[in-house]
């Protein structure tokens, strides 16, 4: 596998057929709107908007792509849209991506998680055109074993809650239909495995997730209860892993020695920020954060540590690296959500300028 060349890729987009699963989720709509931006035509799959309130629905994505409502489970229609779409790319992010659900309905999260990722595979092997596609997994698709310098793509995969398993069992169905159906030789069709870190920015209402919590309770002028200040997070902006998961597309199109490769997009291991650091930080940007210390109550599901990724190999064969510091990452997650409750109206074009930012960043910022 050699190692490709920078690539440029905002404009490799433009006028390509987009085919996006979970569009209305967090990533996938900020992930559909920068595509949308690069001048890409957008087709999104989703069963729902994931949240009330959601990003999706704040920069009204509906009006601005193709949106498509279907359940990633029912192969027989998801294959009629990538029949009809022909798509030159595959972003795949529809998932069940809680933990917790993952306890209380461990039937449906690994039937969208594994064998939602099996379906997408599946029409895949019946497009005639050529695409690439990327399938994005988890950083829990490792088994976590207190490792230290960060997990490598080789690392042992597995999981002990329903969410973590099956995202570790889908990434094992992604290798097998690729040495059985995906052949380098013979295929049409590239695929590449997207591990992300812990993200987050502006337009996450997530459930049981530490800013969409703090951002319900400040929005309402009350205080947030934190039961664990001194817990560290692998913080990183979504944008960040966004740009990994377009920039993986575009090197697969440039070096088929990619396909069947995972890659980890996670922020730089230097440091992690613990959660008092963080909201004292955001206080500096909207003035309604305030919070209250409780004691720890006790956790009634298992949910294991956030795992720490190793990027050497993205940075390697991709020239990928996170580029934003800790106070720029709190300061885009800060004002996105106090502009939208401050002008609901304009909260496009904050988004918009957000990506505009982080694109002038990223050109000065990336490894050459």
């Amino acid at each position: 596998m050699k190692r490709t060349i920078k690539l440029n890729y905002y404009k490799a987009f433009k006028n390509k057929k987009v085919l996006i699963t979970g569009h209305t989720g967090f990533k996938g709509s900020w992930l559909s709107l920068w595509l949308k931006v690069l001048g890409a035509k957008v087709t999104g799959i989703s069963i729902n908007v994931p949240t009330s309130p959601s990003h999706f629905n704040a920069i009204k994505l509906k009006n601005r792509i193709n949106d498509i409502r279907i359940d990633i489970r029912n192969l027989k229609t998801l294959k009629k849209i990538f029949k009809k779409t022909k798509p030159d790319y595959v972003f795949h992010l529809a998932a069940q991506s809680l933990v917790k659900k993952s306890f209380s309905n461990p039937m449906y999260t690994w039937q969208t998680n594994t064998i939602g990722t099996l379906n997408v595979l599946e029409c895949l092997k019946e497009l005639r055109n050529n695409c690439v596609a990327v399938i994005i997994t988890s950083d829990k698709s490792y088994k976590n074993l207190e490792i230290k310098r960060g997990y490598r793509e080789n690392d042992i995969l597995g999981g002990k809650d329903p969410y973590s398993a099956s995202k570790a069992s889908a990434e094992l169905g992604i290798q097998s239909y690729i040495d059985s159906f995906f052949s380098l030789k013979k295929t049409n069709i590239l695929i590449g495995i997207a591990r992300a870190g812990n993200v987050i920015g502006g337009g996450d209402w997530s459930e049981n997730r530490l800013i969409p919590d703090c951002v319900k309770s400040w929005s309402k002028n009350k205080k947030v209860f934190i039961r664990n200040p001194r817990s560290t997070r692998p913080w990183q902006h979504v944008l960040e892993a966004v740009s990994g998961y377009m920039l993986l597309a575009l090197s697969l199109k440039k070096n088929k020695k990619l396909h069947g490769e995972a890659f980890n997009f996670g922020p730089n291991n230097t440091k992690n920020y613990n959660v008092i650091f963080l909201v004292n930080l955001m206080k500096k940007y909207w003035k309604k954060v305030s919070w209250k210390l409780t004691n720890k109550k006790k956790q009634n599901f298992y949910e294991s540590n956030l795992l720490k990724l190793n990027c050497n190999k993205s940075k390697i064969y991709l020239k990928w690296k996170s580029i934003l510091n800790f106070k720029e990452t709190t300061y885009m997650v800060a004002t996105w959500y106090k502009n939208y409750y401050l002008q609901p109206k304009k909260i496009y074009s904050i988004s918009i300028n957000q990506i505009k930012e982080y694109d002038k960043l990223l050109k000065k910022r990336s490894i050459k």
